[in-house]
């Protein structure tokens, strides 16, 4: 029992090592128990036939031990099984012809078994037998068909050469198919809706058909068909100017224009049920005017110099006044450290004195001591000592008077340092003093300062105006000219520009007359004039295409109709330069069309 009690606790060393075993060993425990868990739940589920739950149940013992070879060769072997078992059905499929369903099934038992030669021998087996078929059905015009089954093979083997080769052979046919639609409307007289196809036809396949060319001419039978034509001709030159009625040309108005819509500018008659203007124009008159107006200007020259006080003098002077303050200052304080350092010494002489007092008296006393001790020594037994010769009559007796005099002598040393210091910033400040006087001294009393005056001269303004009357008659093509009310405005052309003689005298020098000549202010209004009614012109070309937009966009409701096909393409060819989003997506999504702008041939 004493044993028991008195046996030493166990070391916390050792008890701290026993728990890190105990959990080791409770993790490995727990670890070891799920893998074996997990691998053994993938050896009943492969049993059982239940190959995705077997296989989730692998990859989770692999996840506890991702290095173990057991559970991936059970991995492995699980998925051989399942392979076989997925490539008994596909065979299943395959015997029954259903190449559709057997394909997937082909797809999966391979991923499974990537090595299984037997699957990949009949997936490809299966994967030319779909290409088979559906040339086939490329023969037999079944285009959809043969499209999607190609499609099929592909997403399976995108480097399938005989799938390749039959999408570009689908892709020509559509093409075909849709030029020979496209061709059989323009026969009809459906040129809006042949447009498209031709376009659609393009699109599936460029360069399989000469829809692209035909394309161009339908769409440009369409624009000569909705064109707004605007029957004019040759300004009547009332004013004899033909180089301003020659602005005013039909070929002027053509280029001032939009280029991407349909606008004729045409010199004959209109065909008949076109829209459009009869423009008329007339040149008035062509009227120069040249004035010269005088005027005045006014320049500034030097005139004098005058002698003015030197500002520079003044800085100077008042510089020279602050340093001049500064060395007083500096002195005033040197004069308050000197008396101190000089009654500073006086207390140090008066103290040296003192000690020096002190220590005579010291030294007489010892020696006074001395004289005793050899006079006492003389007169006691050999082996005493006699009490005159005590050492402590000979003790120091100066040590304050000492202190007080080396206290003095610390204090008036550091009193000389500061009356030096004083002394050189003193110096200093005298020589910023004498630079200062030495300065403003040269600097002299008086600077010269330019005299500024206004010098006025005469000046003269010449303008050139060019006015340009022209008188122009817009009226539909439909109503009757005669009831149409003119239109006279003038365009007016200027150019100006100031002369003066030299006047070397104050710096001014002659500038001659530099005005434009009249020719090209001639060119300027016309130019104005034709950009002036060409605007108008497009005012009532905006108004005619406006008309039939909003006649196209109450047809949207049904966008895949002939009819309303015709009218959307006639009024996209109107607003090419602008063209209504929601008309253009709607048909060219009605027709599939992949890129709208190829509509406008863009």
């Amino acid at each position: 029992m004493r044993s028991l009690s008195t046996r030493s606790p166990c070391p916390p060393t050792r008890r701290l090592g026993l728990l890190a075993l105990s959990l080791f060993a409770l993790l490995a425990a727990v670890g070891c128990s799920t893998f074996a868990r997990a691998v053994k739940e993938g050896d009943t589920l492969t049993t059982q036939r239940q190959w995705s739950q077997a296989e989730a149940a692998y990859q989770r013992a692999l996840a506890a031990e991702p290095g173990n070879s057991e559970a991936k060769v059970k991995l492995r072997d699980m998925r051989r099984l399942w392979s076989a078992e997925v490539f008994q059905a596909a065979k299943a499929r395959h015997a029954e012809g259903d190449l559709a369903a057997a394909t997937p099934l082909l797809v999966r038992a391979l991923e499974l078994d990537e090595g299984n030669a037997e699957v990949g021998a009949l997936l490809a087996q299966t994967l030319d037998t779909r290409v088979e078929g559906a040339q086939k059905a490329l023969q037999a015009e079944k285009l959809q068909e043969a499209r999607a089954e190609f499609d099929a093979v592909l997403a399976v083997d995108a480097e399938h050469a005989a799938a390749r080769k039959g999408v570009t052979a689908v892709r020509t046919a559509w093409a075909r198919r849709w030029f020979s639609t496209a061709k059989r409307l323009e026969d009809e007289g459906k040129l809006g809706n042949a447009l498209l196809a031709y376009v659609r036809a393009d699109q599936e396949l460029a360069g399989a058909t000469q829809a692209r060319e035909r394309a161009e001419a339908v769409r440009r039978l369409l624009q000569d068909e909705v064109a707004f034509m605007v029957v004019t001709a040759p300004a009547d030159d009332k004013a004899s100017a033909p180089d301003v009625a020659q602005r005013l040309s039909p070929g002027r108005l053509a280029a001032m224009l939009p280029q991407e819509v349909p606008i004729r500018v045409i010199t004959t008659e209109a065909p008949k049920n076109h829209e459009g203007v009869r423009l008329g124009m007339a040149l008035e008159r062509v009227l120069p005017v040249k004035s010269v107006e005088q005027g005045q200007r006014s320049t500034r020259y030097l005139l004098t110099n005058k002698a003015v006080p030197n500002p520079r003098r003044f800085e100077l002077e008042t510089a020279l006044l602050t340093e001049e303050r500064k060395l007083e200052e500096v002195e005033r304080k040197m004069g308050g450290v000197l008396r101190e350092y000089l009654r500073r010494q006086d207390e140090l002489v008066q103290a040296r004195e003192v000690a020096g007092r002190c220590r005579d008296r010291e030294r007489k006393a010892c020696s006074k001591a001395l004289a005793e001790c050899t006079e006492a020594i003389t007169r006691v037994k050999p082996g005493h000592v006699p009490r005159e010769c005590d050492p402590s009559l000979c003790n120091p007796q100066c040590e304050q008077e000492e202190r007080a005099y080396a206290q003095r002598a610390a204090t008036a040393g550091e009193l000389e340092q500061r009356l030096e210091g004083a002394q050189e910033s003193a110096e200093a400040q005298r020589r910023e003093v004498q630079r200062g006087r030495d300065a403003w001294y040269r600097e002299p009393l008086t600077v010269e300062e330019p005299v500024y005056a206004d010098y006025p001269y005469d000046v003269e303004l010449h303008k050139l105006t060019l006015t340009a009357t022209v008188t122009e008659r817009l009226v539909d093509l439909a109503k009757d000219s005669a009831g149409a009310s003119p239109h006279t405005e003038d365009y007016a052309a200027l150019h100006e520009d100031s002369s003066n003689k030299a006047y070397d005298k104050v710096g001014v020098l002659a500038d001659p007359v530099q005005l434009r000549s009249e020719a090209e202010l001639r060119v300027e209004a016309g130019d104005k004039a034709i950009a002036a009614i060409a605007a108008r012109v497009k005012e009532r070309f905006d108004a005619y295409r406006q008309r039939r937009v909003e006649d196209a966009r109450r047809g949207l409701v049904r966008p895949s109709s002939e009819d309303v096909v015709e009218t959307a393409v006639r009024a996209l060819l109107l607003t090419a330069d602008e063209p209504p989003q929601d008309i253009l997506q709607t048909i060219a999504k009605a027709r599939g069309l992949e890129h709208p702008e190829a509509l406008l041939g863009r």
